[in-house]
């Protein structure tokens, strides 16, 4: 019977037919249900078998010192169990993931013939009787004569394990070798290591020489955007670069370097830890690989020195990756100053064709595509009529400037300052020509166009200090906005008709404008019939309130001379209404690059627009918001007409009406009047709905045409019959625009 298992056990060919063919005899011999074979990882002190899945095996490991199989092996001697559950050795958890009942258990230490443990054999539930010494005795037996084989598979196949780990190692370092991409070339390695240790989790750090930082922009469980920077000198993997020593930690938490927050963000859970210092061929360190949760256990010193091993072939091919992604970074960086170059920018080499040119420099050559341009000779593209420039390209020997000279493009003259720069060699050979092509016809143009939308000195004022670029290119300022609109427009163009509607706007933009100006504001826009003004952009004072408001004052005053003359002239009047609003507002050039306007945006020109709706329902002329009002040096003839949140607001914005360009006429006894709105405005914040209707009254009897007297004497009635359910603020929504 022995022979035979010698027989039978030289005809396998792999490891798991061995313990399969081994399994078969014992438990045919002895006549038991079962039968398993666990064999010994000395790396992780575990006992392991194989159990067959349809084409796939899966180990079941245990620690070689639990349960009956780890009785016997660690004891190094026999087993017989008549009753498993009986007995405190037997894991009764096994039946219950199993469904198999076990009865009675026979375990035999697996030995070669040195002696040497390297196993255990485990057979379950004798059919008829009970285990006895005998079987025992027979069971040691052949697991003895079948060690010899057995342990010449695992040899085997470790053998073939290491052969084909060494493979890929060297399929990897030859992948690595070759990949420049450093995102690519992170992936490859992470992949390899988590394979190649059979880890859960596998990270390598970069470190950036820049910011002192450890950073990855490749891990498991990480997605495409995330990026894990921290310094270098922080957590388990800063210790491993700083100190250039590979740490094993098999336990995270019971480590005081781990950081268990990293788990917590992530919802992973930290077993074990390696982490390996990458180095350089000058030996220093440039990164740190790290590798979490080692499947079965922790990770031994095998794992260490494979993975140092596989670290040190591939730190050149990391450093020559981080190299080419900075080229490429640096590449990307001069192109994109290129592109956003306003100056025209083209390089030729020393035969003067050219082989490069930014987007300015296709606008200047008046040339579409990149290609039209590239590799082609510049003198041919300036052609004879530019003679004096390309006779200058001939020989650069030093940079030269011609300020003010003027460029002939496909029939168009541009002004231009250009430059001309020659360009060196490491070898100080000469690589050819830099031009830069500044048009400053536009500047020309400048100041005849902004004089159109401001005050003229205001103009001179800005071309002189030279700061109009960094005043149009955008910022965030405090200014004062005033919106003015046409009240009835539909019924002016319906009785004037088309003509009679623009030379009407026209001599009233006319006058308007003109009050703007002399009060050194800008006209941002016209707006169909109305007009948005800013006072404090481009170029500040100091009392800019105070000029929107004087200016909305003569606007008034202007408007009703305008209207006289219409009037003796038989012609309809015209009627306005204006807001104005001081608040932190942002200016520059806005629009595409093919149309640009300089304006200003934000939530203070929005509060302005809002205030210019609002005149309609006060029956006033000129509202300002609380903050104007606060801001104003002078004193002028107000009231507050409402403490309101406007459409699109959430905070209560105080609205005041300007009643300065009133006189006895427009408005007889204003200054009591004001007093008796004022108190009533007051009785009505203090939920006083009788008090201050019996003042509003009075303002009407003073002047029957005041519309914000009338709105408070029905907001009062409404209260009074719907009272406010909660404490009174004074606060009321406006509904609309």
């Amino acid at each position: 019977m022995l022979l035979q298992v010698t027989t039978d056990l030289a005809k396998t060919k792999s490891l798991d037919e061995a313990l399969e063919t081994l399994v078969k005899i014992t438990t045919s011999t002895i006549g038991a249900e079962r039968g398993t074979i666990f064999l010994n990882d000395s790396s992780t002190g575990e006992l392991y078998s194989r159990i067959a899945q349809g084409s796939f095996r899966r180990e079941i490991r245990i620690m070689n010192s639990k349960g009956v199989a780890g009785w016997v092996f660690s004891h190094n001697e026999g087993a017989i169990i008549p009753d498993a559950y009986k007995d405190d050795r037997f894991n009764k958890a096994v039946d219950v993931r199993t469904g198999f009942r076990t009865k009675s258990i026979l375990c035999a230490p697996l030995r070669t013939v040195n002696g040497e443990k390297i196993g255990v054999s485990q057979i379950l539930n004798k059919i008829d009787g009970e285990f006895t010494q005998d079987d025992l005795e027979l069971l040691e037996a052949m697991t003895e004569q079948a060690a010899i084989a057995i342990q010449g598979n695992i040899i085997v196949e470790q053998v073939e394990a290491a052969r084909k780990q060494e493979l890929e190692f060297l399929d990897v370092v030859s992948q690595v070798a070759s990949e420049l991409e450093l995102t690519p070339l992170l992936q490859k390695i992470i992949s390899t290591i988590s394979t190649m240790l059979d880890c859960e989790r596998a990270t390598l750090f970069i470190n950036d020489e820049k910011t002192n930082e450890l950073y990855t922009e490749v891990g498991e469980g990480l997605d495409e955007k995330s990026i894990i920077r921290f310094p270098n000198h922080l957590g388990i993997a800063g210790t491993v670069f700083t100190s250039a020593k590979p740490v094993n930690i098999p336990h995270a938490y019971a480590d005081l370097r781990f950081n268990p927050s990293f788990d917590k963000q992530t919802g992973f859970f930290t077993r074990s830890i390696l982490c390996m210092p990458v180095l350089n061929k000058e030996g220093k360190t440039i990164g740190v690989s790290q590798v979490l949760n080692k499947r079965g256990g922790s990770f031994n010193q095998e794992d260490e020195k494979r993975l140092a091993a596989f670290t040190s072939q591939i730190s050149m091919g990391i450093e020559n990756a981080k190299l080419f992604d900075d080229v490429q970074n640096q590449k990307n960086y001069s192109e994109s100053i290129l592109s956003s170059m306003h100056d025209a920018v083209i390089t030729i080499d020393e035969n003067k064709m050219v082989r490069t040119c930014n987007p300015a420099g296709l606008k200047v050559l008046k040339l579409s595509n990149l290609t039209d341009v590239l590799n082609r000779s510049l003198i041919e593209l300036l052609g004879s009529e530019n003679s004096w420039l390309t006779n200058k390209l001939e020989s650069v020997d030093e940079q030269e400037e011609f300020l003010d000279a003027t460029l002939l493009i496909q029939g168009d003259k541009l002004s231009v300052n250009v430059s001309t720069t020659p360009l060196i060699g490491q070898k100080n050979e000469s690589m050819g020509v830099m031009i830069m092509i500044e048009d400053i016809s536009s500047e020309k143009r400048m100041k005849s166009t902004m004089s159109r939308y401001m005050d003229p000195e205001l103009a001179d004022q800005l071309m002189n200090a030279g700061e109009s670029d960094d005043v149009m290119g955008g910022k965030q300022s405090t200014a004062s906005v005033l919106f003015s609109d046409v009240r009835s427009f539909t019924t002016i163009t319906e009785e004037l008709g088309a003509q009679g509607t623009v030379k009407l706007l026209n001599d009233y933009f006319t006058i308007m404008v003109d009050c703007i100006t002399d009060e050194g504001g800008m006209l941002d826009k016209f707006i169909g019939d109305a007009m948005m003004c800013i006072f404090g952009t481009p170029i500040p004072h100091e009392d800019d309130p105070d000029r929107a408001v004087r200016a909305a004052i003569r606007m008034m005053t202007d408007l009703k001379v305008f209207n006289d003359k219409r009037a003796a002239e038989g012609k309809m009047p015209i009627d306005h209404g204006m807001g104005v609003n001081t608040d932190s507002i942002v200016s520059g050039n806005i629009g595409s690059p093919k149309r640009m306007d300089y304006t200003v945006i934000g939530d203070g020109v929005n509060l302005a627009a809002r205030i210019e709706s609002a005149c309609k329902q006060y029956g006033a002329h000129i509202l300002i918001s609380e903050f104007t009002y606060k801001a104003v040096k002078a004193t002028y003839r107000t009231r507050q007409v409402d403490y309101v949140i406007v459409k699109g607001k959430t905070e209560p914005v105080g609205v005041f009406e300007v009643l300065d360009f009133h006189d006895d006429d427009s408005y007889p006894n204003m200054i009591e009047a004001l007093g008796n709105f004022n108190d009533g405005y007051r009785a009505w914040n203090d939920g006083k709905w009788d008090q201050a209707i019996k003042l509003f009254n009075s303002v009407k009897k003073i002047n029957p045409e005041d519309k914000a007297a009338q709105l408070y004497l029905d907001r009062c009635d409404y209260m009074k019959k719907n009272p406010p359910k909660k404490e009174w603020d004074g606060v009321w929504v406006m509904t609309s625009k």
